[in-house]
């Protein structure tokens, strides 16, 4: 399944990023969801991938902030009928290799406590808990994760 990194500015990226939205506002208040819209995600200091399938048409999505001090994951996402088969693992695995190599000391991100596959995908790459970082406010509706990442050899 092709992975790559494309502009978060396209029709089939909105209807990603919908869904997302629509699913994380079933489970939190808005004011718990840190989300960022499509003009926040095409700042120079992300980088945003789709996944898409054979047919090529869009099946899920993420992004990393490139803060210096770590990168963060945002708007990862993959289809419902699309799980199952390493996409999110694929993402994660993009996302990390390009921190890795603009020289981030770690990752970090946040999500919902009731995300329970996503703090499972989470953990399953090495994330741990931690304390809240950046602006976030330390609040029941977040969980805080952290990864260090090796240079490479």
């Amino acid at each position: 399944m092709p992975i790559a990194f494309e502009t978060p500015d396209q029709p089939e990226v909105h209807a990603l990023i919908t869904e997302l939205d629509e699913y994380l506002l079933g489970l939190y208040p808005p004011e718990s969801v840190y989300a960022l819209d499509v003009q926040a995600l095409l700042q120079p200091n992300i980088q945003f991938a789709v996944a898409r399938d054979a047919a090529g048409a869009a099946i899920g999505c993420a992004a990393m902030v490139l803060c210096g001090e770590y990168g963060e994951i945002k708007r990862m996402y993959v289809r419902p009928a699309a799980r199952g088969a390493g996409t999110a693992r694929q993402l994660m695995a993009l996302l990390e290799q390009t921190g890795r190599g603009a020289g981030c000391p770690q990752l970090m991100l946040e999500t919902g406590p009731d995300m329970h596959e996503a703090l499972a995908l989470y953990a399953r790459q090495g994330f741990e808990r931690c304390g809240p970082y950046g602006d976030y406010p330390d609040h029941p509706l977040s969980v805080f994760m952290r990864k260090p990442l090796k240079a490479p050899d």
